[in-house]
């Protein structure tokens, strides 16, 4: 059975932008459901529960993620306000070259290794920390979940984890100490660079024993999706700019979008005209909020139903 479905952010992102009639008309004859839970994790079937993003990616980067467990510290920029102070930029954002990590990494392994929890950085946006397979750890937060508020909601244990949450701050806190400090990042101000004056604790756990999917390829340019995808041994690969025909179920991250005109003329319009076309034989809008949408050849039959005017109605 050849399907499709396409990750999209929350609805609200698109505000009240009008759908074009023809797709207004198909989203109200859909089939309308509510999803909960962690939008990007329900495309896996993972064992043990979890979303361990440290350690496969970790196992993409080096293939030693069996050694242990892993947590994510990724290079951050975070810039003080009158409120505190917030996550504008990790990893990929702050255009990263081997020569940063090479220049900060020896001021940062004295810390950490003392902690018990050495770093080292195999690619210079994904820096990572070694710990035990036992390690007890806070929860932390998604830097995409962070981006943009203020830091300090999003630390670890900020939300009562007790001394291992206070461990976890007090070790952030010296490591920007270090980084603010660090000559390096006068550098990169120069240059017309953000400077590296943070780092962003998260995706922490050790390498699932089981990650499956009833997707047979996976197209994201979310480094994390494509690391579980090929640990689940699928096809993965970067989001094209436009859908393009293929075989057997197929899933599309669309979560970046933000104007439903390019949607509607590069994915949802071509894709419905492939499904009446019989080329598919069934698509899913699955909405971050929760909302999934499911439409087959059959429902051109619900005439009684109103279109849809935009994504939120």
């Amino acid at each position: 059975m050849n399907s499709v479905t396409l990750l999209l952010p929350e609805r609200a992102r698109f505000g009240g932008q009008r759908l074009s009639e023809a797709f207004g008309r198909r989203l109200g004859r859909a089939d309308r459901s509510v999803e909960a839970g962690n939008q990007a994790a329900r495309v896996f079937d993972i064992l043990p529960r979890g979303w361990p993003v440290a350690a496969v990616t970790r196992q993409r980067d080096v293939g030693d993620a069996m050694l242990g467990a892993w947590l994510r510290a990724d290079p951050a920029y975070v810039r003080p306000d009158i409120n505190g102070a917030r996550l504008l930029a990790y990893g990929e954002a702050l255009s990263l070259s081997e020569r940063d990590s090479a220049a900060l990494l020896p001021a940062l392994k004295p810390l950490f290794g003392d902690a018990g929890f050495p770093i080292d950085a195999p690619t210079p946006t994904r820096w990572y920390l070694a710990l035990s397979r036992e390690a007890r750890l806070p929860r932390f937060a998604s830097p995409e979940r962070a981006l943009g508020e203020d830091m300090f909601q999003h630390l670890p244990g900020v939300e009562g984890d007790g001394p291992e949450g206070r461990r976890w701050r007090a070790l952030l806190s010296e490591a920007q100490v270090l980084l603010h400090n660090h000559p390096h990042n006068a550098q990169r101000i120069a240059a017309g660079l953000a400077p590296i004056n943070s780092l962003w604790f998260w995706g922490g756990g050790v390498l699932p024993d089981h990650v499956r999917s009833e997707y047979g390829e996976v197209r994201s340019d979310d480094e994390a999706l494509t690391a579980f995808g090929a640990q689940a041994g699928i096809v993965t690969g970067e989001l094209p700019s436009a859908w393009s025909a293929g075989e057997g179920a197929r899933l599309f991250d669309l979560r970046s979008a933000r104007d439903v005109t390019p949607l509607q003329r590069d994915w949802f319009e071509p894709i419905g005209l492939a499904l009446d076309a019989r080329a598919l034989d069934r698509v899913s809008l699955a909405f971050a909020d929760g909302e999934r949408f499911e439409f087959a050849r059959s429902q051109r039959w619900r005439f009684w139903r109103k279109p849809l005017r935009s994504l939120q109605d």
